[in-house]
């Protein structure tokens, strides 16, 4: 009974931590989005040194920890450069870095299994090259990134927990705060965890929803 008191006690605390978390991982996918999409028609369609500045980006951000990226840059890169931003603003910044190295690949591998023969037909017609990218290979490869895109939401929302080591004022660590002042963790996690599953659960379903509302007929994985 206690630890359920402790827990009633704490939820309205707890919940408001959502709106920094779900603010936090729709800002980073966005960001992701943004810079993934280019990031992906220069590794297809890019010159060599395109490609290879693109793929030492890929590699620097997917190759280090999250928690190594968030102190490299909050502590140490955005001083140096003088950029006072707030540990929200700077969590997002870094997600969404780290998120469109991700996406990068993913919208790459969307574009590649078009093949060339619709973009040769298309400058064959009298479009530009980039004409042709930008309304048709990229609206098709878009839908079809769909399935393997939605992974990065669940992935995002894991990694929005490690923002904490920052100060970020999100589920966990509201939840390390009210552990730390009840002495009861075990509780406060557990409703932190059931959370976080709650949170994947209704994200996967509603993109689940828009994959099966924009499938592309006979492109079927």
């Amino acid at each position: 009974m206690e630890n359920l008191i402790v827990v009633y006690q704490a939820l309205p605390f707890l919940l408001q931590g959502i709106i920094t978390t779900l603010g936090l991982v729709l800002s980073a996918l966005a960001l992701g989005f943004i810079i993934g999409v280019p990031l992906s028609v220069g590794q297809v369609y890019g010159s060599p040194w395109t490609k290879k500045f693109i793929g030492l980006y890929v590699w620097f951000f997917r190759g280090l920890p999250i928690l190594v990226l968030l102190f490299l840059f909050y502590y140490g890169l955005f001083n140096m450069i003088g950029l006072n931003l707030s540990a929200f603003m700077a969590a997002v910044l870094v997600l969404g870095l780290r998120s469109s190295a991700y996406q990068a690949q993913i919208f790459r591998g969307s574009i590649q299994s078009l093949g060339q023969g619709q973009l040769l037909a298309a400058q064959s017609l009298g479009m530009s090259k980039g004409m042709a990218i930008w309304n048709i290979i990229l609206p098709q490869a878009l839908r079809m990134s769909i399935p393997g895109w939605s992974n990065e939401y669940p992935a995002m929302l894991t990694e929005s927990a490690v923002t904490y080591a920052i100060g970020v004022m999100e589920v966990l660590t509201r939840g390390n705060f009210i552990a730390s002042r009840t002495y009861r963790p075990m509780p406060i996690y557990l409703t932190c965890a059931i959370i976080f599953i709650l949170l994947s659960y209704t994200g996967m379903k509603i993109l689940h929803i828009l994959e099966e509302k924009v499938r592309i007929p006979g492109f079927e994985e």
